[in-house]
């Protein structure tokens, strides 16, 4: 009788996965991965870990819509959509790990709900802790993710990757791929009649950082969901006026307060068209001449990288078949999403 240990039973069990994004969704299915036994590739399009919660202030090479120059590319130039002074919305004690809890530290952002740089220290902290950074190749852009040919059943993935300073394409063969690539990064614009021949600034929140860009203007912003609130509360200090254009002008008490002590920060209805004069005209019939429209109506999920062959599909901004919205019935478990459940803010305006 031979006896297996269950090292090798481990080591013979062994996949070779590619996880996409650095993340909080991909660092810690990495970590998993790791643990048991498979042998796991990184790649993250930026220099450092974090995903969404890597800063980054230079906007100035993005589309400003978020549009991508090349009709057959979605690549953005720009990953992350967190503004300067964006802070958690949720307590520190929910946002971390189970195992590796999101603990206040001297001489950092102690706060209950911290900025954004903090989060993205906990994940350098995650990653040092439990030494993720050894498996992952950053300045790495996956572009293609498409099925090998089967043979004898056996069902694996051709992944292409560009390294970002040389230019240089690789491809590779993975037993599994796991896409943890996030979904605040693509812009979801609304369909407004005139907005293609409307001749003044047009910018998606994507691209926005700080409100000093906006002074003295007439800004218009479109959505009424957290980030539209939080901008235009910041936009009021510097801007001439800001108009706030909501679906619905049933809102919280919170802005209600705001807009009695600010009387440069208007409400109004949903926009009806964009006039060659600069005019947005509401449904309501009236009007405002902008200077700048900003849109914070949210994102989509795009992957652009994935060739499933129509067998996982993104409809009205659904990502599916998933199964527990991670695998896909008819590619599981080779092909997995991290990350993708989502439940839409009730008060967005798209």
């Amino acid at each position: 009788m031979v006896s297996v240990t269950s090292s090798e039973a481990s080591r013979s069990r062994s996949k070779k996965v590619c996880v996409i994004g650095a993340g909080p969704s991909g660092l810690v299915s990495a970590r998993e991965l790791r643990k048991e036994g498979h042998k796991v590739v990184v790649m993250e399009q930026n220099d450092d870990v974090g995903g969404q919660w890597l800063y980054q202030p230079n906007v100035e090479e993005e589309d400003p819509l978020g549009r991508s120059s090349v009709p057959t590319n979605d690549a953005l130039k720009v990953h992350s959509s967190i503004y300067s002074s964006l802070r958690l919305t949720s307590p520190r004690e929910i946002m971390g790990y189970s195992d590796f809890p999101f603990l206040a530290k001297k001489g950092r952002d102690m706060r209950r709900f911290p900025g954004h740089k903090e989060l993205w220290l906990y994940l350098k902290d995650f990653t040092e802790a439990f030494g993720i950074r050894e498996m992952i190749r950053f300045n790495v852009r996956v572009e293609f993710v498409g099925e090998e040919e089967k043979r004898e059943d056996v069902r694996r993935w051709i992944v292409k990757s560009r390294e970002k300073s040389s230019g240089k394409v690789i491809e590779e063969i993975f037993d599994a791929v796991v896409v943890a690539t996030g979904h605040y990064s693509h812009p979801r614009l609304p369909s407004i009649r005139g907005m293609d021949s409307w001749k003044r600034k047009q910018v998606h929140s994507h691209v926005y950082r700080v409100p000093d860009p906006f002074r003295n203007e007439v800004v218009v912003v479109v959505g009424n969901s957290m980030s539209g609130q939080d901008i235009s509360m910041e936009l009021v200090e510097v801007a001439k006026e800001v108009h706030l254009s909501a679906k619905s002008l049933d809102i919280s008490s919170g802005l209600s307060k705001v807009i009695s002590k600010h009387q440069n920060l208007l409400l109004h209805p949903q926009i009806e068209s964009l006039e060659d004069d600069g005019r947005v005209i509401f449904v309501d019939g009236t009007w405002v001449v902008a200077d700048t429209i900003l849109y914070c109506t949210g994102y989509s999920y795009k992957f652009p990288f994935l060739e499933s062959k129509g067998r996982v599909e993104v409809d009205d901004d659904r990502v599916g078949p998933l199964f527990e919205h991670t695998f896909p019935p008819c590619l599981s478990p080779s092909l997995s999403f991290v990350g993708i459940y989502w439940r839409e803010d009730p008060a967005s305006d798209i």
